[in-house]
């Protein structure tokens, strides 16, 4: 029979290994869903891993969606090689996205193009801000970062709802909650004409070869892990655990905040309330299925951008639920944790003896 062993030390091999058998196995469970629900499994899976990148179009549209998942999960990823467990980065990215649009809705035509970069840093003191909160509260009362950050994330939400339904809500708007069009002059700069891809891809991949420097090749980056994962070796080296709380925090908030404010100066143009649209949980994956290193995790934003768009493909032309891109997105997921379990255990098979093993 089989049977796991502990390995002396954790295995490099699978380390790298257990997201591409994870995504085997999603792959795997997916087919078997798809026949279940009556679908054809070649045309279902096409819609997720060919019709996302078979055109220029699409592929422009793929790293639209990635954009604000690869940000989020650089910041998640300070977190969580603190040892803070954000899981409010959905929240951050409202705020930012609010007060972005906050900003954005003071412009008129007459406004210089200066207003882009006031709308950035606006989304990203918006998030910091609200990962603030965050930090406040574990910091001087103990509070659990993931019960608060989490319960912020609906707090975020009822702000925005109150504004689109409220004092921001467009008067010639037909009465639906959102606020008016942003000016063109508000518009992030796109890379290329003919395409929503903007300067924000650039920004985020830039921010991938920061953290990695930070990470890895600064003190600063060094401190910050050893001050999350160990506080009372941080202290006998000097390092601060708590600037290392709010230093993870302030920057998954600002990552998060300025993800929001691309969002909503870019593909949306206005404030509504399907701002909110899951990128914050997702990049828990990303960030996890990407190892918490930037190069993984721009692979896994790419990943997780073709489930978002090959769900609404599957959704439009196959006729199947709009809830299966978070069927898939949680299937990767789990066949990660399980599949993380080779990297400390390995399979022995043991002869059974006398029926017994």
């Amino acid at each position: 029979m089989l049977k796991l062993e502990a390995r002396p030390q954790a295995s490099r091999l699978w380390t790298y290994a257990s997201p591409v058998l994870a995504l085997v196995l999603t792959v795997v469970l997916g087919v078997i869903l798809f026949i279940a629900l009556g679908k054809d499994p070649v045309r279902a899976l096409q819609m997720f891993f060919w019709e996302p990148i078979k055109s220029g179009y699409a592929l422009g549209e793929l790293m639209v969606k990635a954009t604000p998942l690869l940000l989020i999960a650089l910041g998640l990823a300070v977190c969580f090689r603190s040892n803070v467990w954000n899981i409010g980065a959905e929240g951050q990215f409202v705020i930012g996205a609010v007060c972005a649009g906050g900003v954005a809705m003071l412009a008129d035509k007459d406004t210089g193009r200066w207003v882009v970069l006031a709308i950035i840093a606006a989304g990203v003191l918006g998030g910091m801000l609200w990962a603030g909160l965050t930090a406040l509260l574990r910091d001087r009362f103990n509070a659990s970062e993931i019960l608060v950050s989490l319960m912020l994330v609906y707090v975020a939400d009822m702000v925005l709802s109150y504004l689109v339904y409220g004092p921001w809500k467009d008067p010639a708007g037909y009465n639906f909650p959102q606020t008016k069009t942003f000016e063109a002059v508000t518009q992030i700069p796109r890379l290329m004409t003919g395409s929503r891809v903007s300067v924000g891809l650039l920004i985020a991949l830039a921010c991938a070869g920061a953290l990695w420097v930070f990470l890895f090749r600064t003190r600063a980056g060094f401190a910050q892990q050893v001050g999350g994962l160990a506080p009372d070796a941080a202290r006998y080296a000097g390092f601060s655990s708590r600037k290392a709380l709010w230093v993870a925090l302030l920057t998954s908030g600002g990552a998060a905040g300025l993800a929001g404010a691309l969002e909503v100066a870019g593909p949306i143009g206005q404030l509504t309330p399907y701002v909110p649209a899951g990128y914050g949980f997702a990049a828990i994956i990303v960030a996890f299925v990407g190892r918490l290193h930037p190069a993984g995790m721009v692979l896994s934003a790419v990943l997780m951008s073709m489930f978002y768009i090959g769900g609404e493909l599957a959704q439009s032309r196959l006729g199947l639920p709009k809830s299966i891109t978070g069927v898939f997105q949680g299937l990767l997921l789990f066949c990660l944790l399980a599949c993380d379990t080779l990297v400390a255990y390995r399979l022995r098979w043991v002869a059974s003896q006398g029926g017994k093993a």
